[in-house]
């Protein structure tokens, strides 16, 4: 799986939990979770359980709390689909 694959189901399952639209309008490998695109800290737990069903992978307490932009999320979801 490419990048863009991966920021394609990225994005589809960032997009119920962004509060600001314009943000996700200009979706990139630099947006952060928080800052651009709004999302709580409570959706974020959300946001990585949905990682995990979407590409069967775990995800770890230390790997989560790094998951704050989209470039971090996609490193992780890489590292831990080598991993399987």
């Amino acid at each position: 799986m490419n990048k863009e694959e991966l920021l394609s189901k990225l994005k589809a399952i960032i997009t119920p939990y962004v509060q600001n639209e314009e943000g996700l309008k200009n979706l990139n490998i630099h947006t952060d979770f928080i800052k651009d695109l709004e999302i709580n800290s409570a959706n974020l737990v959300d946001v990585v359980l949905d990682v995990e069903d979407e590409f069967d992978i775990e995800i770890d307490n230390e790997s989560m709390e790094k998951m704050l932009t989209v470039e971090a999320s996609i490193a992780i979801i890489e590292s831990k689909l080598q991993e399987k």
